[in-house]
């Protein structure tokens, strides 16, 4: 006959120290949070309020909590200091040099996300020195974060070329010079204007509106949006390559 056992919480945490005599070190989450402002491509960065490095810029981090796997902890640690949630996140690299961080021993993995920020107004922010920068005039950062960056300008351009990306990071409805520009601060070039209409439009994935944006000339620039379906198709592609 078998008996269940229940293992008492005592019992549990005595399991849960099985590798108490191996070395301990932090893990700890780093967000890179991507911005367009239907002009720029931007950065959110905050001033450090603790040490080592207070006063300093920095990415948005926080650490794992023994509860959570990496994926929740990002989420947490976005939603808890900018109340941001429900945003694209993607995960990119693991840092772990010994001294990467002067405070104590700790692994970083690193993630980032990609917002529209008039969309976004940080309703929930708790830190008070977040300041978006366009990203070519971002300051130097602590520790390894601005390799973070470096890595993750580095996958958002090959998305560009890959992908038909700008869901994440333009307003609902947007117009093609909105789009351009994104693309342009993405890959850091200026691109032919014809060209560049032409290879979305062959791409079959936006929706022209009746509606136009007044603000940018007196005639005015008409108003796209995304067709989802036909997007999600896209990005589902394999082999996809949009080459501009």
């Amino acid at each position: 006959m078998f008996e269940e056992n229940l293992e008492a919480p005592e019992n549990l945490n005595m399991h849960l120290n099985y590798y108490q005599k191996e070395d301990q070190v932090l893990l700890a989450v780093d967000c890179i949070i991507f911005g367009f402002d239907k002009e720029n491509l931007k950065i959110l960065l905050i001033k450090r309020n603790f040490e080592p490095e207070k006063g300093k810029w920095s990415l948005i981090g926080g650490f794992l909590k023994k509860n959570e796997n990496l994926d929740e902890a990002a989420v947490r640690v976005l939603e808890t200091l900018t109340g941001l949630n429900d945003i694209y996140l993607e995960q990119i690299h693991t840092y772990s040099k010994i001294d990467r961080d002067p405070g104590q021993r700790t692994i970083s993995v690193a993630y980032f996300a990609l917002i529209d920020v008039d969309s976004h107004r940080f309703d929930g922010i708790q830190i008070d020195a977040a300041h978006w920068f366009d990203i070519k005039e971002a300051p130097n950062l602590i520790f390894d974060h601005n390799e973070m960056i470096q890595k993750a300008k580095a996958r958002l351009k090959r998305r560009a070329l890959s992908k038909p990306i700008g869901f994440e990071l333009l307003p609902e409805k947007f117009t093609m010079r909105q789009l351009q520009n994104l693309y342009e601060s993405i890959l850091d070039k200026k691109l032919d204007k014809r060209n560049f209409i032409n290879k979305i439009n062959s791409l079959d994935v936006l929706i022209k509106l009746d509606e136009k944006d007044m603000s940018v000339s007196r005639k005015g620039a008409y108003l796209y949006v995304f067709d989802k379906d036909k997007y999600e198709k896209k990005v589902e592609e394999d082999g996809f390559i949009f080459k501009i």
